[in-house]
């Protein structure tokens, strides 16, 4: 009987919170699919899928395990459980926070606003070589190749007509390749294109370049410039090494150069380097509204489950204090955004949700035994602390794994994992307390079945 009643009891208290906290937190991973790039999405159905899954095993396969192992294969003699009291230090460190809660909450307000006004200016780093191990030996040929042939960038400008073998065409190609060298000397280092091939040919005279001179080329030297319908040709262009501004900046200047030459003709810009280019935005971008949309989702399935602005708030509020301070260590560190580093926000507010959210159902919990607003929130944190430290360090287990990985991306995406699941361990440990103390006593009604012990 008393192991039917445990597992009563911990299904009704334990259950609906931890429910709670696992839509929350899935809510705010799906806050990823506001990204442009199928990886990202990915990545954010995964979490969400694996939080689901965890939470049905913890549920029907770890909670029946525990009951099965007590009642049919008891290793100790069960005694009496104590009522758990507050630990006398959380009691003295709660009773002190309370005490300068004015102070600590407007310091932890004035770091995040200064933390989130810095991040404006944070920089993204897009160089895909930067993410490498950078002893690595693909790197240093790289490296090689690109100090014997200056380059290894390149662009492809496509030329779209109805028949390209025209002597209008191949002028407009001439007039392109002049002008870009003209214009940008400095930043492009060869051209090659169908002209280039014939002139190698020794044939010079637009008038006699047509299929017949076409067909005297070997065939995988023809596919480098024209395709088989001859209605698209390629200008390659290798390029100096630039930086990501000045690249975005060429590849709009370029754009603009051939609108003026030529606004007919269906001209478009492609290549390795320009798909890397958006690629790299895209995942660097955005990360401001995914965070807008994840805080969204968040309070609106709180306000729906506690009919209550102030209970669909008040998780929310340290969370938003989490956002500001990882964007200022961010920069007191130098430390720039990565495709990882993007998608930090979902991840502390998934994270950082579930801890607010068990201690203010505890809070609520306690509040229901007594009238002192303090003694409850003493009671709460001494009886949540624990489980969450232990479910934080755990987390920061698995993360930290990441930092001595070779690949700089995934060590730098280790690192911040860890500051940020620190700061919501002091956002939820500190800052929380400070909130509960200080908001209006207001009578809340606690959700069944979370009742207290």
């Amino acid at each position: 009987m008393k192991h039917n009643k445990a597992l009563y009891k911990t299904i009704k208290k334990m259950v609906p919170a931890v429910l709670i906290a696992m839509i929350s937190t899935a809510l705010g991973l799906l806050s990823l699919y506001r990204s442009k790039v199928p990886m990202i999405n990915d990545f954010g159905a995964m979490l969400t899928i694996g939080i689901v899954i965890a939470f049905m095993i913890a549920i029907f396969i770890f909670i029946p395990f525990l009951y099965i192992r007590d009642k049919h294969f008891p290793t100790v003699e069960h005694k009496k459980v104590k009522q758990i009291k507050p630990n006398g230090f959380i009691s003295s460190f709660v009773g002190v926070i309370i005490k300068f809660k004015f102070l600590i909450l407007s310091i932890a307000i004035v770091l995040a606003l200064v933390g989130l006004y810095v991040d404006q200016s944070a920089e993204a780093e897009t160089d895909l070589e930067n993410f490498m191990p950078q002893d690595s030996e693909a790197l240093e040929d790289i490296q090689t190749l690109r100090s014997i042939i200056g380059s290894t960038e390149q662009i492809a400008i496509i030329l779209e007509s109805e028949y390209i073998l025209t002597k209008e065409n191949f002028m407009l190609i001439d007039e392109i390749e002049n002008s870009l060298f003209v214009e940008h000397e400095d930043k492009i280092i060869e051209t090659s294109s169908l002209i280039n091939m014939f002139e190698m040919m020794g044939i010079k005279d637009y008038d006699m370049i047509n299929e017949d001179t076409l067909k005297k080329i070997p065939e995988d030297q023809i596919k480098l410039f024209i395709n088989e319908s001859l209605t698209k040709t390629i200008i390659n262009i290798s390029l100096a090494e630039m930086s990501d501004e000045e690249f975005d900046v060429f590849i709009g200047d370029i754009e603009d150069d051939i609108k003026l030459i030529n606004s007919q003709t269906n001209i478009s810009i492609t290549g390795q380097s320009v798909i890397d280019s958006e690629m790299m935005k895209a995942l660097t971008t955005g990360r401001y509204d995914i965070t807008l949309i994840g805080l969204a989702l968040i309070f609106l399935s709180l306000l729906i489950i506690y009919r209550s602005l102030y209970r669909a708030l008040l998780p929310i509020i340290p969370i938003i204090l989490i956002i500001g301070w990882s964007g200022g260590i961010m920069a007191l560190f130098g430390m720039s955004y990565t495709p990882l580093t993007a998608t930090l926000g979902a991840l502390i507010m998934g994270i950082g949700t579930e801890f607010t959210i068990l201690i203010t159902e505890r809070f609520e919990e306690e509040k229901l035994k007594t009238d002192d607003r303090q003694l409850a929130i003493k009671n709460a944190l001494a009886k949540m602390t624990n489980p969450i430290l232990v479910s934080a360090l755990t987390t920061m287990g698995g993360f930290s794994a990441l930092i001595f990985s070779d690949f700089v991306i995934l060590s730098n995406f280790g690192i911040m994992t860890l500051v940020n699941l620190s700061l919501a361990l002091l956002s939820t440990i500190v800052v929380l307390p400070t909130i509960l103390a200080i908001t209006f006593n207001k009578e809340v009604k606690v959700l069944e079945p979370v009742t207290s012990s």
